[in-house]
C-alpha cells in the first residue's frame, strides 16, 4: 500500500501478535477462519438482498471512474469541472447511442442466424470427422474417431445449442427493456453523472469512517489499482475487437463481426479472450476446419500483439499479480458477486496484496529498512507515469471518484 511519511512504531495488535507463541497464533488462526467465512456469507446474503441497488451504484462508480479521464483532462486545457462532466457525460451517451443503433442489431441479427445455423454447422463437422476417420484408417494409422463423433453428435451439440440458445435469450433481455430495467438504467445514468461532479466529495466521506493514518494510504492504492486494471482491460479488449472484427471480415469468416465481438467483450476478463478464441475456433471448425485453423492462428497473433505489444507500453505490468492468483480472485468474485464480482475481483485482489505487502514491511522493525521501504514505489506506483504520481502526491489523482 502506498506508504508516506516516517515509519510509524508497532500496533499494539502487531506488538500482541508478536507475543503470541507459534501454537497459540495456529489456534488464532484456526478461530479467525470460520469467523472470515461467516463474515463472507453475510456480506454475499447482503448482496444478494440489495442486489438491484448495489449493481447501479457499482456499475455508476465504475463508469464515472473511467469518465473522470477525459475530465481531468478537459480540466488542464481549462475547461470547469461541471462543463468539462457533462460535455463528456453527453459523449459517452452520443457515443452509446450510436453503437447501440448500429453494431447491437447486427450482433443480434448474426447471432440470430448462428443458432439457426448450428444444427447444419454440427452435421458438417460431424461429416468432416467421418472423412477424417477414413482417411486414417486407410493411411493404417491406429486411431478411432468414433467415439469423438459419438459425443459431437449428441452430448456437445445439445449443449453448444443450449449455451447458444441461453446466450441468445440473454441478449434479447437486455435488449427489450422492462419498466424495471428502465428505472435502473436511469438510475445509474443520473448516478454517474452525479458522480462525476461530485464523486470527491462522496469517496472523502467514506474513507473518513477509517482511521485517519491510513486514509490516504488505502485512498491511492485504491484508485492506482483500479486505474491501472480497467484501463489495462479495456485498451485490450477494444484492440482485440477492432483488429480481429477487421481481420475476420477480410477473410470473409461467418459471422465476423459477433464472433470479434464476443472475444473483445470476454477479453474484459483475466483469461477471457483464450476461451472466446477457443469457443470461436471450436464454431468456426464445425463448419470449416481449414478456416478454424486461420481464425486460431490470426485470433493468437491478434492477442500476443494486444497482451505483450500494446498494453504494457501503456500501462505495464496491469496488476503485478501471479496468474493463479488472478484465477483464484476471478472464481471467487464470479461466486460471491456474480458478473460484477469477477469485474472487481483482481483490482480488489491487488488492494489486499499491497496491504499485506504494507503489513510485512510494518512488520520488520528496522527503522533503516522501514525508511527505504516507506520511499520506495510501490508495485503499482512504479508502472504510474511520473506526472501521475505528482499529482498524486498533490491529492489530484486523476480518475478519482
Amino acid at each position: 500500500m502506498v506508504s508516506s511519511g516516517l515509519p510509524k512504531s508497532k500496533s499494539r495488535l502487531l506488538n500482541w501478535w508478536d507475543s503470541l507463541t507459534p501454537m497459540s497464533r495456529m489456534l488464532a488462526i484456526a478461530l479467525a477462519a470460520p469467523l472470515s467465512v461467516l463474515n463472507a456469507w453475510a456480506f454475499s446474503s447482503i448482496f444478494s438482498y440489495f442486489q438491484s441497488l448495489m449493481v447501479v451504484l457499482i456499475v455508476a462508480s465504475l463508469v464515472a471512474f473511467i469518465l473522470n479521464y477525459p475530465v481531468y483532462w478537459l480540466q488542464e486545457k481549462g475547461v470547469q469541472r461541471t462543463q468539462a462532466a457533462i460535455i463528456v457525460f453527453l459523449s459517452a451517451l452520443l457515443v452509446l447511442g450510436v453503437l447501440g443503433v448500429t453494431l447491437l442489431p447486427l450482433a443480434i441479427a448474426q447471432a440470430q442466424q448462428l443458432v439457426t445455423r448450428l444444427p447444419e454447422w454440427f452435421d458438417s463437422g460431424q461429416r468432416q470427422l467421418v472423412m477424417l476417420d477414413d482417411r486414417l484408417g486407410t493411411l493404417g494409422l491406429p486411431v478411432s474417431l468414433d467415439g469423438l463423433i459419438l459425443q459431437l453428435n449428441d452430448r456437445l451439440k445439445n449443449q453448444l445449442q443450449g449455451i447458444a440458445g441461453s446466450a441468445l435469450n440473454l441478449t434479447l433481455d437486455l435488449a427489450v427493456f422492462t419498466v424495471a430495467k428502465l428505472i435502473d438504467v436511469l438510475l445509474t445514468v443520473i448516478s454517474t453523472f452525479y458522480l462525476l461532479q461530485h464523486g470527491d466529495e462522496v469517496w472523502e466521506n467514506i474513507i473518513g469512517w477509517l482511521p485517519a493514518r491510513i486514509q490516504q494510504p488505502f485512498s491511492k492504492t485504491l484508485r492506482l489499482s483500479f486505474q491501472n486494471y480497467f484501463l489495462g482491460q479495456i485498451i485490450s479488449s477494444t484492440c482485440m475487437a477492432v483488429g480481429l472484427i477487421s481481420i475476420f471480415l477480410v477473410l470473409k469468416v461467418p459471422f465476423g463481426l459477433l464472433f470479434g465481438l464476443t472475444i473483445g467483450l470476454m477479453a474484459l476478463v483475466p483469461f477471457g479472450g483464450s476461451a472466446g478464441i477457443a469457443l470461436v475456433t471450436l464454431l468456426v471448425g464445425l463448419r470449416d476446419i481449414g478456416m478454424a485453423f486461420q481464425v486460431l492462428s490470426v485470433a493468437l497473433i491478434v492477442q500476443q500483439i494486444v497482451e505483450n505489444g500494446i498494453a504494457p507500453r501503456v500501462l505495464g505490468s496491469v496488476t503485478g499479480l501471479n496468474p493463479f492468483w488472478v484465477f483464484v480472485s476471478i472464481l471467487t468474485g464470479a461466486r460471491v458477486g456474480g458478473f460484477l464480482g469477477v469485474v472487481v475481483a483482481v483490482p480488489m485482489a491487488v488492494l489486499i496484496k499491497e496491504a499485506l505487502a504494507s503489513i510485512r514491511m510494518t512488520r520488520k522493525g528496522d527503522p533503516l529498512l522501514s525508511n527505504e521501504i516507506t520511499h520506495r514505489p510501490t508495485a503499482i506506483e512504479s508502472r504510474i507515469a511520473p506526472d501521475e504520481l505528482m499529482d498524486t502526491a498533490k491529492g489530484k489523482v486523476p480518475g478519482e471518484v
